[in-house]
């Protein structure tokens, strides 16, 4: 009996059809990529789609513009800053969520957030500044604003602390010092403000 060398090949099996969030999830994925790699004046929704392995039909039927499509992927994708830390001491606090805001601003998102904003136009750039605040600003505010309450009620933190100066200061210099100066807030970049900033405008008997 004569027995042949050559086996068929398996037939290739087809990769399941993605739809909905899971297709979503991989157009969003795709976007965030293209602007790590071309930019937001390179990125086209041809080539976001070519990424995602979808058809461009599929990207506009979500998204009828590039500007809708990368708002969208950067909202989803920036880390969320939803609950303030509670270490035991406001300095403690103060440092890890600064820590943490420093990460969102840093992350693969906020880094694409950052080059959009200095690409787009002045009108695309308003609404993804926007973006910033919704995103990181205002709820490292919120958190500060939590932070310092309760630094108060321990007696750390002087009654007066508790306004708009105060809460502004941390997001104020961290976005001036990344934007204008290009610092990267390493760890202890952060510790030397606060201790050298916010802990002096804090302590109880500050003036």
């Amino acid at each position: 009996m004569v027995t042949s060398r050559w086996t068929a090949a398996p037939a290739p099996t087809a990769s399941p059809r993605r739809r909905g969030a899971v297709l979503e999830r991989a157009i969003l994925d795709a976007a965030l990529e293209q602007l790590g790699t071309v930019g937001w004046n390179g990125l086209t929704m041809e080539g976001v789609a070519a990424v995602a392995q979808t058809g461009k039909a599929a990207v506009y039927r979500r998204w009828p513009s590039k500007e809708d499509l990368v708002v969208e992927a950067l909202r989803t994708g920036l880390p969320r800053l939803d609950s303030a830390p509670d270490l035991g001491g406001v300095r403690e606090d103060l440092v890890a969520l600064c820590r943490t805001a420093r990460d969102a601003m840093f992350s693969r998102p906020g880094l694409a957030l950052r080059s959009v904003i200095h690409e787009c136009d002045q009108s695309g750039a308003e609404r993804f500044q926007a973006l910033i605040l919704e995103g990181v600003v205002e709820p490292t505010v919120r958190l500060l604003h939590e932070v310092i309450a309760r630094g108060i009620e321990r007696g750390e933190v002087r009654s007066g602390a508790a306004n708009g100066y105060v809460f502004d200061a941390i997001p104020a210099m961290m976005m001036y010092r990344s934007k204008v100066c290009g610092s990267e807030w390493n760890d202890p970049d952060l510790d030397e403000m606060i201790d050298q900033l916010m802990l002096p405008l804090l302590r109880p008997d500050a003036s």
